[in-house]
């Protein structure tokens, strides 16, 4: 029997069980109204242990699940271990044990992965579709090197202007970029200048994270996810853009400065992860909603507290012992007149946007290996690449502070 037909078959079994358990429940059915409360109070159906796929020996189904994740590598052939997680929650505990995070496999399989680090020795090649019209970005993961590949989505943002700085809105859903929404999982807060900006995770990246200083932090007609799981808006990173108050329009002489001079310091990871045998904070889960044990999303969910406002805390407080990332000093071309950097291929349009991160070691000197590039191959298409320490959902707000206007930077 192929794959396919077993997961049609789970399907059909597991709907046939979930109406037969309304049914009960709710009285629907040929019985009397008094036989279908006596049936509802004392005679509950338990559809799951009816089914044979319960019933499986936990070897056997741990070794059918292992073979159909080692045989689907990338999307979208391994949408066939998400539909394996979906069955029922014992398969998913299983599948939860069996999918590596990025950092070990390279691959992101569950959204919870756009929260973890990427891969230490390679990097993950993803890319990001601009939308002039609505003020929206989508990141897709690329499924191949054509530049017209359609890619799986990943995450998307939302550019919401306000009189004294600008949000952009992440989100696991494409149709829903809103603070409301049960996708919601993180935003980017810039300054009136588009000089600073603040990420906040909307969950606590390690224990003991401490929520951003607010002005305000009332609830807005949402629910919290659980009395054990603070819910807010956590600053796990900071970015800042270097002031070049003459700007484009400054003589040429004065320009060879350089392109645009960007510094990220990460609140969330310490500086010995990039070291050898560094360890990177890495998120397992979302919290669960007391209410929706299966969520929409697959299989995890994030809710968070709407809260305004938010004041980042200063570089210069935070900077000691956490990672900073700086963009790679370019070389200027005498033959074409320009900055360069070796994208390796991955960026062919020139772009005061284009940047490439290594991280800060001692007495200012730059580590080897590029964290995460970012650059123009088309008119509103970017590519974005990462690796260890930073996260997919990091390394996404980081380039969409690149896109943000920047009154004393251009």
């Amino acid at each position: 029997m192929s794959l396919k037909s077993i997961i049609q078959d789970m399907k059909g079994e597991f709907g046939s069980i979930s109406r037969k358990g309304f049914e009960v429940k709710f009285g629907y059915g040929l019985r009397s109204r008094s036989q279908r409360v006596v049936q509802d109070s004392t005679m509950p159906v338990d559809g799951l242990k009816q089914s044979c796929w319960a019933n499986m020996p936990p070897e056997l189904l741990r070794d059918v699940l292992m073979r159909i994740e080692a045989s689907e590598c990338t999307w979208p052939p391994q949408k066939n271990v998400v539909a394996c997680a979906g069955v029922c929650r014992s398969w998913r505990e299983i599948m939860k044990e069996i999918v590596k995070t990025p950092e070990v496999s390279g691959k992101l399989t569950f959204p919870i992965s756009l929260k973890q680090p990427g891969p230490r020795d390679s990097l993950i090649q993803c890319f990001i579709k601009r939308n002039r019209s609505n003020q929206t970005y989508h990141l897709y993961l690329s499924l191949n090197q054509a530049t017209n590949d359609d890619g799986k989505f990943l995450l998307a943002a939302r550019k919401c202007r306000r009189p004294t700085c600008t949000d952009y809105i992440i989100s696991l859903n494409a149709e829903d970029l809103s603070k409301g929404s049960s996708a919601y999982i993180g935003k980017l807060r810039s300054n009136f200048l588009g000089t600073k900006f603040t990420i906040c995770d909307a969950q606590p990246p390690t224990a003991g994270a401490i929520v951003s200083k607010c002005r305000s932090s009332r609830v807005v007609g949402m629910r919290r996810v659980s009395p054990r799981v603070p819910a807010g808006n956590y600053a796990v990173a900071h970015i800042s853009y270097e002031l070049n108050v003459l700007g484009s329009r400054a003589p040429r002489i004065l320009r060879h400065r350089g392109p645009r001079r960007m510094q990220c310091v990460m609140d969330a990871i310490p500086a010995s992860a990039i070291q050898p045998g560094g360890v990177a904070p890495t998120q397992t889960e979302f919290p669960l909603s007391n209410m929706d044990p299966f969520p929409s999303i697959p299989f995890f969910r994030s809710k968070s507290t709407r809260m305004d406002n938010c004041q980042p805390a200063s570089l210069s407080s935070q900077s000691d012992g956490m990672l900073i990332l700086k963009n790679k000093a370019p070389r200027w071309h005498e033959q074409l007149q320009c900055w360069c950097l070796n994208f390796n291929g991955r960026v062919t349009v020139a772009s005061v946007k284009n940047f490439q991160l290594v991280a800060s070691v001692e007495n200012g000197q730059e580590h080897e290996n590029v964290i995460l590039q970012f650059g123009k191959v088309g008119k509103d298409v970017f590519t974005m690449d990462y690796q260890y320490p930073i996260s997919a959902f990091q390394a996404f707000a980081i380039c969409l502070s690149s896109f943000d206007t920047k009154i004393a930077c251009e």
